[in-house]
């Protein structure tokens, strides 16, 4: 019998049945098809789905989580449990976050006979990330593991980073150019809002480069395996958060644009109220918003802070 998910969380269960005997086995292309034709499953190429077959990326992958046998992992985008029954085998307890129902019956089976797992069957977007980590109440620590398509990266990795939940680290598979782009430094042609608000929050570290024939199917491009590490405190401080990513957003909205004139039209700030944060600031008003550093991005806010005070 399973048990349901934590409140506000349905269609979630617990695993009881015997498992696949080897956490590898799923990696072999022949044995994840047979399991996928067993159930009828079919792709949906809406949902970027792309399952990993390749045992040497599955086992780096895992290493890059550095899960010990306390920690609580969860997981975003299971999708035939391929990195999760591993995942298992390392840790305390693992819940995992999958979109498409229709892999209710593959991840039976796959996850069978082991009871710290959980799968919640919603889109994580929606999830109200405080009520999951409830289930990590007896773990030391928890990270995050997920295999992300291009279209929802962004908007996971923010809500993720955004919940107010403690993490140690997130270790994200994503296409390679949005490796680049969370690792870029100012001024180079990748670098923008996203680089910057990750990189305020964790440390960044590229892990592997991964093959598309990698995957099943295989992606039209490779994907890159980065290590994100959840920093205690931002790397710079700021006054006022919401005005730093206020500034960063308006900087990269229209990066053709000076620095200057992207601030007065982004944040509404006339003229004379942006030379003066400028000013202050120390910075250019003629560079553009890809040049900036987070220390530079920090000294623009908060000197539009000490400005504004009343």
């Amino acid at each position: 019998m399973g048990r349901g998910g934590p409140p506000g969380l349905g269609g979630g269960w617990a695993m009881t049945t015997q498992p696949l005997s080897n956490p590898f086995a799923l990696a072999d292309p022949a044995v994840l098809k047979g399991l996928l034709r067993r159930h009828g499953f079919t792709w949906k190429k809406r949902l970027g789905q792309n399952f990993l077959i390749d045992a040497r990326v599955l086992a780096r992958l895992i290493d890059a989580a550095e899960l010990r046998p306390d920690d609580g992992v969860f997981e975003v985008g299971p999708g035939a449990g391929v990195v999760t029954r591993l995942a298992a085998t390392r840790a305390r307890r693992v819940v995992a976050v999958e979109k498409d129902a229709c892999l209710r019956p593959v991840l039976a089976e796959v996850l069978a006979g082991l009871p710290h797992v959980e799968v919640v069957f919603a889109d994580v977007l929606k999830l109200r990330l405080p009520d999951v980590w409830g289930r990590f109440h007896d773990c030391a620590g928890v990270k995050v593991i997920a295999n992300l398509p291009y279209y929802v990266t962004t908007p996971i990795l923010f809500h993720l980073l955004e919940a107010g939940v403690r993490m140690d680290s997130i270790v994200v598979m994503v296409q390679r150019e949005v490796a680049q782009r969370l690792a870029a430094a100012p001024g180079s042609k990748d670098y923008g809002a996203l680089s910057v608000a990750v990189q305020y929050r964790c440390s960044v570290e590229r892990v592997l480069q991964v093959r598309a024939g990698a995957f099943l199917p295989p992606p039209e491009v490779d994907s890159a395996v980065v290590r994100l590490r959840v920093r205690g405190e931002p790397p710079v401080a700021v006054r006022d958060e919401q005005m730093f990513f206020r500034v960063v957003r308006a900087a990269f909205a229209t990066r053709r644009k000076t620095l200057a004139n992207a601030l007065t039209g982004g944040l509404e700030w006339s003229k004379e109220l942006c030379a003066a944060v400028l000013a202050r600031a120390g910075v250019d008003g003629g560079r553009r918003g890809e040049t900036l550093s987070l220390q530079e991005f920090a000294a623009v806010a908060d000197a539009w802070a000490a400005l504004t005070a009343t």
